[in-house]
């Protein structure tokens, strides 16, 4: 049988950006068989996707059921390595963080999931990087962290199996619309026309969606994430505290990062190195004092990820009741680990019109009616002014 030949200017459904969000969302689709088109300004993953600490648990989230159930299965179900490990520890050093725990504890509770205090010493029989600071430890069976480039390799290897495309190298230039329905983009390579669009590009989400008249209130962070050389493997290799996210790689490297948000401003982002960042030295001093017994360890690199955010840090995902056929989801800085359960989310708006597994009305853009034009001062999200020469 001949094989059917896609055409380069059209696809079922285009998803603009090519991050974990919206490979996600094409493979969820190319499940359904559906013609999925994924264009991506730069790189899969070039953005904050491929520059995080590959945390697996957002308990805040109407999507962390669905997450929790999907990352153990998710090697299976893509059929290439994501390198997922279960389970989280996080160690307290101030009485603050462990009440900040135990608001943790209380909500697993509610799930019904298991959390284990652990005392000082029990933490470092776990984690030997510990020191005599630990005042406390949780052990989360829940969970857990994931590879983010071997997770983004597995959607995008995924998706072209069942068919799916991606154009890399493809930037947006315009949406096209007549009426109430979103018709194609345009690209450098020419018209891209569509039944469906999904904006999913991140901090250029707002910028996309504003050229069809949808508002979506964003601003853009610089977060850093450090590396150091390898050390001895963990027994549970994810290991959060001190403010810090992160995770040990299977080569024994602690990849960890963690505000403070460096804020800029979205034109810039073009001519800012992604990689330049003056957060590095705080990071690794949080880090010396949560492992006091390997703070000599060099750190060998560093980099950062450009994060879109909204006015109350909650993910968008919706359907704008002004245009038919566009879905937007913006993650608003914790993409990687809701993958599995966003991709779904967006495939069952494209679908069906409605999320099937849980209540996306916070994600609704219609919180933010009332929301003051200039928040992002309010909020004191504002960038650094430019030193003078």
């Amino acid at each position: 049988m001949q094989a059917v030949m896609k055409s380069s200017n059209r696809a079922s459904v285009v998803i603009v950006g090519g991050g974990v969000t919206g490979l996600s969302a094409a493979w969820w689709l190319a499940r359904e068989g559906i013609d999925v088109l994924v264009v991506e300004a730069s790189l899969i993953g070039f953005g904050a996707s491929g520059r995080n600490g590959g945390g697996c648990s957002h308990h805040h989230s109407p999507l962390f059921v669905e997450e929790q159930r999907l990352w153990p299965m998710m090697d299976e179900l893509l059929g290439y390595p994501t390198e997922y490990r279960p389970d989280r520890i996080s160690i307290d050093l101030t009485e603050h963080q462990i009440a900040l725990d135990e608001k943790v504890v209380a909500e697993a509770a509610y799930y019904g999931l298991r959390v284990d205090r652990l005392d000082p010493q029990q933490v470092r029989d776990l984690v030997p990087f510990a020191g005599d600071n630990v005042l406390a430890g949780y052990y989360y069976h829940f969970g857990g962290h994931a590879n983010p480039h071997r997770t983004l390799q597995a959607y995008a290897w995924a998706l072209k199996n069942l068919g799916g495309r991606v154009l890399e190298h493809t930037p947006v230039l315009g949406i096209e619309r007549q009426g109430e329905r979103v018709t194609g983009v345009r690209t450098p390579q020419g018209l891209i026309s569509c039944d469906h669009l999904v904006i999913a590009a991140g901090p250029y989400t707002g910028e996309l969606a504003a050229q069809v008249g949808v508002d979506i209130p964003l601003v853009t962070a610089r977060a850093e994430m450090i590396v150091t050389e390898p050390l001895p493997l963990l027994e549970v290799g994810g290991v959060d505290g001190n403010g810090l996210y992160g995770r040990q790689t299977l080569r024994g490297n602690l990849a960890y990062g963690g505000g403070p948000h460096e804020w800029v401003e979205l034109a810039d982002l073009r001519g800012t190195r992604a990689q330049s960042t003056p957060l590095q030295c705080n990071i690794a001093r949080r880090l010396a004092e949560l492992f006091p017994k390997v703070a000599h360890k060099r750190v060998i690199r560093s980099w950062a990820g450009f994060i879109e955010n909204t006015p109350d840090g909650r993910p968008v995902i919706d359907r704008p009741a002004a245009l038919d056929n566009l879905t937007v989801a913006t993650m608003s800085g914790v993409g990687f680990g809701l993958s599995p359960a966003s991709g779904h989310a967006i495939r069952d708006l494209v679908v069906d019109g409605t999320c099937s597994f849980t209540d996306l009305s916070t994600f609704s853009l219609s919180r933010f009616a009332a929301l003051e034009p200039d928040w992002p001062a309010i909020q004191g999200w504002m960038p650094l002014p430019v030193p003078q020469a």
